[in-house]
């Protein structure tokens, strides 16, 4: 493989890796605040309205921001009626060319939410709710998390093909 594409694969991967290990701390603020939300209801009889929803918008980061992290790790969400039967050259060649698939979808929920993302910063969308929060914030970690995808998408194509042809690169 050309020194480019390991360079690149290296960057993203490090960077996917980087990010992936923050995002998983957020299962523990998103603990936190459903927590402070049972307490305040349930002990000092204050309900607050705006812990449930924070606790959603704090889940959606987390999925959408992690989901590179777990292409590295190869455990996302897979069809395993057979592909754990193949070599793995056979399956870093299905993956060769199902990552196309991948990558056409991602570009589609990319450009997507980039336009929802600009809606909302137009025109300053909130949530309809008693609690109101601008969406912005997590329209933006949206794209962010997308695009981190598409990156660790191509990443894993050249590890595949690297596979593929009976190489390692990273």
């Amino acid at each position: 493989m050309p020194k480019f594409i390991i360079l690149y694969v290296r960057y993203v991967d490090a960077i996917s890796i980087k990010i992936g290990r923050i995002t998983m701390y957020l299962i523990f603020v998103m603990i936190g605040v459903l927590l402070l939300g049972a307490l305040t209801r349930n002990v000092l009889h204050m309900p607050l309205s705006w812990t449930v929803e924070m606790a959603q918008f704090i889940i959606t980061g987390y999925y959408i921001a992690g989901g590179a992290y777990s292409m590295i790790l190869r455990e996302h969400v897979r069809m395993d009626l057979l592909y754990e039967r193949l070599t793995e050259k056979t399956r870093a060649k299905v993956d060769v060319v199902t990552t196309f698939f991948l990558v056409f979808y991602l570009i589609t929920l990319f450009i997507g939410s980039i336009s929802s993302t600009m809606y909302a910063i137009e025109y300053g969308q909130r949530n309809f709710s008693q609690w109101n929060p601008s969406m912005i914030p997590i329209k933006i970690i949206m794209v962010a998390g997308i695009f981190l995808m598409i990156l660790e998408s191509v990443a894993v194509f050249f590890k595949d093909l690297a596979i593929a042809k009976g190489i390692k690169i990273s």
